[in-house]
């Protein structure tokens, strides 16, 4: 039923993130500076292009990253000081540096096809992976391939060491849905509403800092430290929902990094999916974790191209939990989801706005030995013939995570017509270590034909990945 192809991703050193780097401390900041301006003006042509020796590039994006990484800190240097652009990169380059973010771990993969399909008899694909690197931070790497008729895959190499960070963009924001997000998840009380008095209907985010600022101002009965914290709680919302622009060409050159305090610690375990709009058009969402050490987010992607990605929170009591995953089109004239709620069982949601999710139905209860302890989704719903076929993982003994499948009622997913009794995939003997000891698991598959290309962890360090007979899989529901 299963063929397993050799093909493994295993972590690497090799391609780093060029990143900001910026001591926390103002005096350290200025040390430096002062430092830097000591180098003698003939010397730093040369020295540049020691460092870009270093990185093995010196393209223009790079020069552009280094002369951005200046800006962070020239509101320490004295005004007067006439700056040379060599001088701006210079400091730009002891303000930055490279993070290895895939040097640990590259699991827990999703997969799309490619929102450009060119070439006969073959399925372009997108994968996109959980990496984790230094200080156990996960962020969201891309990979391309393609499938042929022979059931042949095929990665696509690139020669790029380099990955780049996106701009990012702070959104617009509609007070009321502002309002309703802040409601939704109980940030607002009486101390910090007085904001919306002030904000127009449409506001961005210097109007809420301005807005603050007053609030703060006008305060005559509150606690100066509790009025600031249930203020902050406004602005950590506004400052989570924003937009990353890539300037990259290149898929793989790109990567999710945290890019707001709710995901400080990593953004785990990325969901994603092609969805079908009303008017036949695609656009791909992707449910993940945002972790800020402490408290669990759920947020959403939301793509076209894969150059941009716009980043909002999750709404509502049934968007409380991990391991959330669409349906790739509305069903009945509702947007559907599929995932767990009392961290035991798997539910369905309905709602008429995905990132808004108030309902939720308890759809399968963990029954087997390899699933006592809990099961989850495993990707999002799969549209086959038949229904639609969702991945599950279940957690057995010694905290072993194996993958399983049910079929749902296509008119009716609230309906489940089928599920596996043992598991489809379980951890080998000689796959059992790793990261993360007795781990299988996969964020995604997709059907090509009647077969089910999945990709799949092991031990929460390497992927790999096999095809699934698919009517050979459904002989074997129960």
């Amino acid at each position: 039923m299963i063929k397993y192809l050799p093909l493994k991703i295993y972590p690497s050193t090799k391609r780093t993130l060029i990143r900001p780097f910026v001591p926390g401390s103002t005096a350290q900041v200025e040390h430096i500076l002062f430092r830097i301006f000591s180098t003698p003006p003939n010397e730093i042509e040369n020295y540049l292009l020691e460092i870009y020796d270093q990185l093995n590039s010196a393209d223009a994006r790079l020069k552009a990253i280094f002369t951005k990484h200046f800006e962070y800190v020239k509101d320490k240097i004295p005004a007067n000081l006439d700056i040379s652009d060599l001088e701006k990169e210079l400091i730009g380059a002891y303000f930055t540096q490279q993070y290895a973010l895939e040097s640990t771990a590259v699991f827990n993969p999703s997969v799309v096809p490619h929102p450009v399909q060119d070439k006969e008899g073959v399925l372009k694909i997108i994968l996109s992976l959980r990496a984790i690197g230094e200080g156990h931070i996960s962020s969201i790497i891309f990979m391309e391939g393609e499938i042929d008729g022979s059931l042949d895959l095929t990665l696509k190499s690139d020669k790029s060491t380099l990955i780049y960070e996106p701009d990012r963009i702070q959104h617009s924001y509609e007070k009321k849905l502002f309002f309703k997000t802040a409601y939704e998840l109980d940030l607002l009380n009486k101390m910090n509403k007085p904001v919306f008095d002030i904000l127009g209907s449409v506001f961005e985010f210097s109007d809420l800092e301005n807005a603050i600022n007053e609030v703060i101002k006008k305060n005559t009965e509150n606690n100066r430290a509790n009025l600031e914290e249930a203020l902050n709680k406004l602005r950590l919302l506004a400052q989570s929902n924003f937009t990353l622009r890539f300037k990259t060409d290149s898929l793989v050159e790109r990567a999710i990094f945290p890019a707001s305090p709710t995901q400080s610690n990593g953004l785990e375990d990325a969901r994603f999916v092609q969805f079908r709009n009303d008017d036949g058009s695609f656009i791909y969402y992707a449910t993940f974790t945002a972790y800020d050490g402490k408290t669990v987010m759920p947020e959403m992607l939301e793509t076209k191209d894969f150059c941009e990605f716009k980043i909002s929170t999750l709404n509502g009591p049934a968007a409380r939990n991990k391991g959330m995953a669409l349906f790739p089109r509305k069903i009945n004239g509702c947007y559907m989801m599929i995932g767990r709620q009392d961290n035991e069982s798997l539910y369905i949601m309905k709602s008429d706005n995905p990132y808004f999710w108030y309902d939720s139905k308890p759809l399968i209860k963990p029954k087997y030995k390899w699933e006592h302890i809990q099961i989850g989704n495993s990707g999002s719903p799969i549209e086959i013939d038949e229904g639609w076929l969702v991945l599950t993982h279940g957690v057995g003994p010694i905290r072993t995570y194996s993958l399983g499948a049910i079929l749902l009622d296509k008119d009716n997913p609230e309906k489940v017509i089928g599920r596996l009794e043992e598991p489809l995939v379980k951890p080998t003997k000689d796959e059992a270590l790793g990261y993360v000891p007795n781990v299988v698991y996969t964020c995604g598959a997709l059907a090509y034909g009647r077969s089910l290309f999945l990709p799949y962890a092991i031990g929460d360090i390497i992927t790999r990945f096999a095809f699934v007979d698919i009517d050979q899989l459904l002989n074997h529901l129960k």
